[in-house]
């Protein structure tokens, strides 16, 4: 048993880091900050020295780029550019459309390989439809006081009533390809300033990218009334 005289310590009794160890820590944060800034950039840049490394490696050795005037570093680069381009008018016409559908339709009946190209053709696929959302929502899912976001893809109206409903598809994090779909009321959903792009970040880095901030309104209930009702505007943060 300890003496009825000790106490625990307070905090200002506690030890206090010395200087030693706070010059220390300053470098070690500051290091380490600067370490997350040029992450980043690094990665950017070995990625694409890697890209031109191994296109010039495939590209300059072939005859006709051997020892000619255009075999310089670089070249491998341009030349899948070219072909992308290539593919990109073959497939703009109908024999290249057909020609792509057919291959499309072999790879997914392939064993293993359906699982990696059904996985890889979503994930483009969804990368480059961001002009088939119209525009970023937060809504009630999925129950009556928590918030998701979603994008709204559609709308379906009553002609007798005017009445009508947005198509709203609530992704999954961190992979968006999959999620749900909710048929919702327009005065049920919550507009905001969020656009497509950040909405997309946001998902994929399940919340580690954040906006610097984000605005929320919802339209009234009442018909009659036009203005919107704000809700707020909030600044972001990780935690």
């Amino acid at each position: 048993m300890g003496s009825k005289d000790q106490q625990p310590l307070g905090r200002a009794e506690r030890e206090q880091p010395t200087w030693g160890q706070r010059i220390e820590g300053h470098f070690q944060g500051k290091i380490l900050a600067g370490l997350m800034q040029l992450v980043p950039i690094l990665v950017t840049v070995f990625v694409l020295a890697f890209i031109i490394g191994y296109a010039d490696g495939f590209v300059r050795p072939m005859p006709f780029v051997r020892d000619q005037p255009w075999n310089f570093p670089g070249i491998g680069l341009i030349a899948i550019i070219v072909i992308f381009y290539v593919i990109g008018l073959f497939v703009s016409v109908t024999v290249g459309r057909r020609a792509m559908n057919g291959m499309n339709v072999l790879l997914s009946k392939l064993p293993v390989v359906k699982t990696i190209f059904g996985v890889t053709e979503r994930a483009t696929t969804l990368l480059a439809s961001d002009y088939n959302f119209s525009r970023v929502v937060f809504l009630e899912w999925p129950r009556e006081g928590m918030v998701a976001m979603g994008f709204v893809t559609g709308r379906a109206f009553s002609q007798s009533g005017g009445h009508s409903l947005a198509i709203v598809y609530i992704p999954t994090v961190p992979n968006p390809t999959s999620g749900n779909m909710a048929f919702v009321n327009e005065d049920d959903l919550f507009e905001t300033d969020l656009d497509v792009e950040d909405a997309l970040k946001l998902i994929f880095s399940g919340g580690i990218v954040l906006p610097e901030r984000l605005a929320m309104a919802r339209l009234p209930r009442e018909v009659e009334s036009r203005e919107r009702e704000f809700i707020g505007r909030f600044e972001t943060h990780p935690e």
